[in-house]
């Protein structure tokens, strides 16, 4: 039996109770994928080099601008683009702009250094996190071509996430393996490794799986090594959001593939394509829940709008056709599924889709898109009505349940 987490010592300015924060980032070392990357996949792999006299991050030989600054040096202070992910920019201000002025990291040892982070955590109440990647999750498509250079990059990766944060540190700070479903034996191999050294969660980008023989649904059952592995030790799988492969789709309409954070033209922004939905429809309707029972699946930093789209969509689909199925697929989604709404969006809504008990809290610090105080998040539950219990559920006890194992 695992031992509960110490409980902090400070009490927070917004709730009475520790909370637990499903979606916390650190910002990586610059050597991160770096420091255990095997010598022959240093040219093919992750670099830094000197371009036009600045320093680049070079990922298969080329500049990569899935961070505009990937040394994170300086860096934006935590929740100063609040009001703008709340749609509030009347003087359409730009980026640059919006984001103020910029902290050097040496000035912020928590960002990268998991003792001082303890401290902050304990000043923001904060009982445990899920600790994810920012760069990390624009990675992978970076890589997919050269399918042995990114199964290096991503065992450097975790190696040194492992030696930098750990994956369930003093119980409090669980950060998050990073695995890619393009190599399948590469896949169950970290997978395994993880879950050996008291992994408590695996994340991955949403998605279709592009390998060098076409496209494979995550679902197929070359993956059920993996996700009996899941299964049976009764780690959670957190779906994060990140660069997949639904951005190559967009140059159909005449846009750039390449994605940049914080760089989304107008239509990107308010296009209806959703690679997350379409990763869990494909779960569901390929009957992963019904093969591996003791699945849990959290999605974080993929909003919410998707899944009432989903939800109609299946409800049809159920009606039309319910021999396609074990069970109404809604039942299947919100027995199997966690969702981590943003903090702007119809909270009242998702609880009444799919539960208080299924919904996490997410505050995605200390990125400018996120919350200044993690704790401030009562404030959007207080505002769509959500009872004390009920917020506790969501700030607290749903991600406790999922940071420890259920094994089958």
């Amino acid at each position: 039996m695992t031992a509960a987490a110490p409980t902090p010592a400070h009490k927070s300015d917004y709730v009475d109770f520790p909370i637990f924060d499903c979606d916390n980032h650190y910002y990586e070392a610059t050597d991160a994928f770096i420091r255990h990357l095997e010598p022959e996949f240093r040219s093919r792999a992750m670099q830094w080099g000197e371009v036009d006299g600045k320093r680049r991050f070079l990922v298969g030989g080329k500049v990569n601008r899935f961070i505009p600054n990937p040394t994170f040096d300086p860096v934006s202070k935590p929740g100063a683009l609040d009001e703008y992910f709340r749609g509030r920019n009347p003087k359409g201000a730009g980026v640059v702009e919006l984001f103020g002025e910029l902290d050097a990291m040496a000035d912020h040892p928590e960002y990268r250094d998991r003792e001082a982070r303890l401290q902050v955590m304990d000043e923001q109440n904060m009982q445990g996190a899920i600790f994810l990647p920012t760069l990390g999750v624009g990675m992978e498509q970076a890589l997919r071509n050269d399918v042995p250079a990114l199964g290096a990059a991503f065992r450097a990766f975790n190696r040194w996430l492992e030696e930098d944060w750990g994956f369930a540190y003093k119980e409090r700070i669980y950060a998050a393996p990073l695995l890619s479903f393009i190599d399948v034996d590469n896949l169950i191999a970290e997978a395994q490794w993880a879950i050996e050294r008291d992994a408590r969660f695996l994340v991955v980008v949403p998605g279709p799986v592009i390998t060098p023989a076409g496209g494979v649904s995550p679902a197929d059952p070359i993956y059920d090594p993996f996700w009996s592995m899941v299964n049976e030790a009764g780690v959670t799988l957190v779906v994060h959001g990140g660069d997949s492969y639904y951005s190559t789709y967009v140059a159909d309409w005449g846009e750039p593939t390449e994605f940049q954070a914080f760089k989304s033209s107008p239509f990107r922004a308010i296009a209806s394509w959703s690679n997350v939905q379409d990763y869990f429809a494909n779960l569901i309707a390929h009957r992963l829940f019904e093969r591996y029972p003791n699945l849990r699946l959290a999605s974080i930093e993929t909003g919410s709008d998707w899944v009432f789209h989903l939800f109609d969509k299946m409800k049809k689909s159920f009606g039309q056709t319910p021999n396609a199925y074990p069970e109404d697929p809604r039942e299947t989604f919100a027995r199997h599924v966690w969702v981590s709404p943003y903090y702007e969006e119809d909270l009242g809504a998702m609880r009444e889709l799919i539960g208080a008990d299924h919904i996490l809290m997410g505050s995605d610090w200390p990125h400018a898109e996120g919350l200044a105080d993690p704790a401030a998040y009562i404030k959007d539950l207080d505002n769509n009505g959500f009872s004390y219990d009920d917020a506790k559920l969501v700030m607290r006890d749903n991600g406790l349940f999922l940071a420890q194992r259920r094994p089958a």
